[in-house]
């Protein structure tokens, strides 16, 4: 089916949204505002459906949202009539039409006779994921776009573990989804009526305290906590889900100097304060670096929408506030995790730390400091909620933390996926325990690199819009793969890791080695020195991301070698967009 076709059915159904069929008529002025809003359907990623809010079969409005729902409720009728009763809970964040969408989720899942549980106001990820969990449900979905732009929204699909679906499932369902023919004819009945017979229930405070009880557990070191009381918290939400949570689980267990960004506190669906909420970008911390020269506070926490991802920033050797990347807060609550643990004596000779293969490798050495493993997985977090559930099923491993390098941590497993909920309190509890010593979290990260090694780590991003662009960014990984670079900042490329086919290639004896992980369209290049970059699209965004990381045995000798590797592969990248052009 051409997208003219696609756009054609659209156009011609009499029982079209009237908001959607006048943002229609907006898009017939440009026929590429048409094509690049039905050349396509929306696809599940590394984390679901996710795409800028409008008509069309590429845009998230309510018929893409009933399409999905209808594919799920496919799915779930083929598991029996046991997983119809156990239902899917829904929640939702702070984005236009979050509400709405999830709303048109229960009803359509509803009408199949579905049980549904949907959260009475908006709720973190974690939430839903530990909801899931609480509730025997067998499935789960949140609505939201994380750290996108306003523009955009997203439908997240979970399992019964809690975890997002892995491969395989996320497959069976997006063959589901592709079944449906026509979303435009899906039949929802009356949702009062549905609430009424009891198919859609509302949840809310039960849940929450249930998880509050658990967050208390992620506390290490009680007493330090109550020692350091006092230490100077600021945080920001981002207009997103977890103000309260958040605030709620600090108060929790015992942080009682906590100041809030007044500005960013309530939900905001445009993010007026930021250009983006995401907090590894530094300009989201603008305002709560201003709360914190005001406040003299040790540390400041900013949280993505879905409260999902967590930023952390703290004062320099200058006394300068600045942003630690998502490698240097993970290896801080690592170190100081199995830290206390191991002079507690509770550290699990069976733990294992889980992380993504563009994560920094600073924390296989910290773990392996600590005689644990270190197993990594591919990008995304559902991953590694798929290795905690495999080995609670083997007994081979007892999970103590998992960590990516965009900002995302889990410490308990009673969620699975990343909580930056959990990630507030710890990363408080580190600030505290290096006040006690009379550091800043800066100089403890300092005291990490010099015990293992000056680790850097960045990324660049490309976008590319559109089917034009979705065609760029595979001429890139296909430049790539076809003709691997021999040299990168002065040093020999060793070897490729190509995930597609699941195979390290040794460049100078074309020796292969098999790789031990799901297929996936990624390609990483290991160089001489250890420092290696990794091409990889994004499963949910129109962009390419391009990782680099490096070691060296000074931070100046570390920041100039990683400037080096970005400029020599940002280059390549840059002659082959201009040579496609």
């Amino acid at each position: 089916m051409t997208w003219k076709t696609s756009y054609e059915k659209w156009r011609n159904e009499p029982t079209l949204d009237e908001e959607l069929r006048l943002q229609l008529e907006e898009l017939e002025k440009t026929e590429t505002g048409l094509e690049d809003s039905f050349y396509k359907n929306l696809e599940f990623g590394t984390g679901g459906m996710r795409g800028e809010i409008g008509p069309g079969t590429n845009r998230m409005n309510t018929y893409t949202i009933r399409k999905a729902s209808s594919g799920l409720a496919s799915f779930i009728e083929e598991q029996g009539e046991k997983a119809k009763v156990r239902g899917v809970v829904i929640a939702y964040d702070s984005r236009h039409k979050s509400p709405e969408f999830a709303m048109e989720a229960a009803g359509t899942l509803a009408s199949r006779g579905i049980q549904t549980y949907v959260f009475e106001s908006l709720r973190p990820t974690p939430v839903l994921s530990f909801a899931v969990r609480y509730l025997k449900a067998f499935s789960g979905i949140v609505i939201t776009a994380s750290h996108n732009p306003p523009e955009y929204n997203g439908f997240k699909v979970y399992g019964p573990d809690g975890g997002q679906l892995p491969p395989r499932e996320a497959d069976l369902l997006t063959e589901k989804v592709e079944e449906v023919e026509n979303e435009l004819a899906i039949s929802v009945k009356d949702k009062s009526q549905l609430q009424e017979d009891g198919l859609i229930q509302i949840v809310g405070e039960e849940i929450d305290t249930a998880y509050l009880e658990q967050l208390k557990g992620i506390t290490v070191n009680p007493d330090l906590i109550k020692d350091m009381e006092d230490l100077s918290i600021v945080f920001t939400p981002l207009h997103g889900t977890a103000n309260l949570p958040v605030r709620n689980g600090l108060e929790a267990i015992g942080f009682k100097n906590v100041t809030v960004v007044k500005e960013q506190e309530l939900p905001d669906p445009d993010f007026s304060t930021v250009k983006s909420p995401n907090p590894e970008e530094h300009a989201a911390f603008e305002l709560a670096i201003q709360y914190g020269k005001e406040k003299d506070a040790d540390v400041l926490i900013a949280t993505d929408p879905d409260a999902d991802r967590v930023g952390v920033a703290v004062k320099n050797l200058d006394g300068e506030y600045v942003v630690l990347t998502g490698n240097q807060t993970g290896a801080l609550l690592l170190h100081y995790l199995l830290s206390q643990k191991e002079a507690q004596g509770e550290l699990c000779p069976k733990g294992v730390v889980l992380k993504t293969i563009v994560t920094s490798e600073l924390g296989r050495e910290i773990a392996s400091s600590f005689g644990l493993k270190t197993v990594d997985t591919l990008t995304g977090f559902k991953f590694i909620g798929e290795k905690i559930k495999e080995y609670e099923k083997t007994g081979e491993h007892t999970f103590l933390f998992g960590y990516e390098e965009s900002y995302g941590y889990l410490i308990g497993d009673f969620v699975r996926d990343k909580d930056a909920v959990q990630a507030c309190l710890l990363a408080a509890e580190v600030a505290a325990y290096y006040k006690k010593q009379g550091k800043t979290m800066y100089e403890g990260l300092m005291d990490v690199f010099s015990t293992y090694g000056y680790h850097l780590e960045g990324l660049e991003s490309l976008t590319l819009k559109g089917k034009a662009g979705a065609e760029q960014i595979a001429n890139i990984l296909d430049s790539f793969r076809a003709t691997p670079p021999s040299e990168m900042a002065g040093k020999a490329v060793l070897y490729v890791e190509d995930y597609s086919i699941g195979k390290q290639r040794n460049l100078a004896t074309g020796e292969k080695t098999q790789i031990d992980l799901p297929a996936s369209n990624v390609l990483k290049y290991v160089l001489e020195d250890g420092s290696w970059f990794c091409l990889r699209p994004s499963g949910t965004e129109p962009k390419i991301k391009f990782y680099f990381a490096v070691q060296s045995n000074t931070y100046s000798d570390s920041e100039n070698l990683l400037q080096s590797l970005k400029n020599d592969v940002m280059d390549l990248v840059s002659q082959l967009v201009a040579a496609a052009q």
